[in-house]
């Protein structure tokens, strides 16, 4: 069970290590500008792989299909449902969970933008026994990665991907031979990973520069800032010099646009204006008034 592109490798993993009889994913979304209707990345490649695929809207409420493939064992990974005690029941191996964090820390939907925001040096996958509560179970098996200063969250969730097949292929015979041991998580330890909302892709400059940083890189290519009320996204930038100027100045050098932070100057490196394409900072200052540019209010 799984639906993005970060869990097509485990997939990939299952089918090369034993018999895959179904895939649940979710159900195709309309995507871009021309709302086309698109499958998720892991029902495409089990139909590649001529395995079946359901697609319920609420699996809590329809698992009864599940029941005729009478499976071993049921895999998730990034799936985005809690699975009901019915199905937790219904194999005899148990569901496993392949979670992108060391958990009990980061628990939920935003593992990897988590680790990045709070400027985490190391994170991984962990592989745990599910129950009816969020990303609670008793851990198998766990791996981890350094993260570097130039990740983002594409870098880092390729990267736990490779990882997480890696892992799982290592843990599977564990578990069909029963000789792993199971962890009890410290929920003392617990911390949680939700949802990225809309307002939190906002870049607030009264902050450090790295925290400015960690959240370009967490959340690319989505987080802003106003520049004279219009929409700015930030895809990549360094952090510079310290500062003594108020957070939110704008630093013009050549072919840099610094903007100050509570420390340090901030240099965006890419950008992309609203209704404009992505571009380098040096092509972004060769298009504007570098006048008006340095009186710019920044919000």
């Amino acid at each position: 069970m799984g639906t993005p592109e970060f869990a097509v490798p485990i997939l990939d993993t299952l089918i090369k290590t034993s018999e895959v009889v179904l895939v649940v994913t979710k159900s195709d979304k309309y995507v871009g500008r021309k709302k086309i209707l698109t499958p998720s990345p892991v029902k495409e490649f089990a139909l590649k792989n001529n395995i079946p695929v359901l697609e319920p809207l609420k699996i809590k409420e329809d698992y009864e299909y599940l029941k005729k493939y009478q499976p071993d064992l049921i895999v998730t990974c990034a799936y985005g449902q809690i699975l009901p005690k019915e199905i937790l029941d219904l194999p005899p191996l148990g569901c496993i969970n392949v979670h992108a964090s060391l958990l009990p820390k980061y628990r939920g939907g935003a593992p990897i933008h988590y680790a990045l925001l709070n400027g985490e040096e190391k994170t991984g996958i962990t592989i745990y026994y599910m129950d009816t509560n969020l990303d609670t179970g008793d851990i198998i098996s766990s791996a981890s990665i350094p993260i570097k200063d130039d990740d983002n969250i594409i870098t880092l969730s390729n990267k736990l991907s490779l990882l997480a097949s890696n892992l799982l292929a290592d843990t599977l015979p564990t578990i069909i031979n029963k000789t792993f041991k199971r962890e009890p998580q410290n929920n003392n330890e617990a911390t949680y990973a939700y949802t990225i909302k809309r307002e939190e892709e906002h870049l607030d400059f009264t902050k450090t520069a790295k925290e400015v940083s960690n959240r370009v890189r967490a959340l690319y290519p989505s987080s802003y800032f106003l520049l004279n009320n219009e929409e700015v996204k930030v895809l990549s930038g360094i952090i510079g010099e310290d500062s003594s100027n108020p957070p939110k100045s704008i630093i013009l050098k050549k072919d840099a646009l610094g903007i100050t932070c509570q420390d340090k100057v901030y240099y965006i490196t890419e950008l992309k204006p609203f209704g404009k394409k992505a571009m380098n900072i040096k092509d972004y200052l060769n298009g504007i008034n570098k006048d008006k540019l340095i009186n710019s209010i920044i919000k």
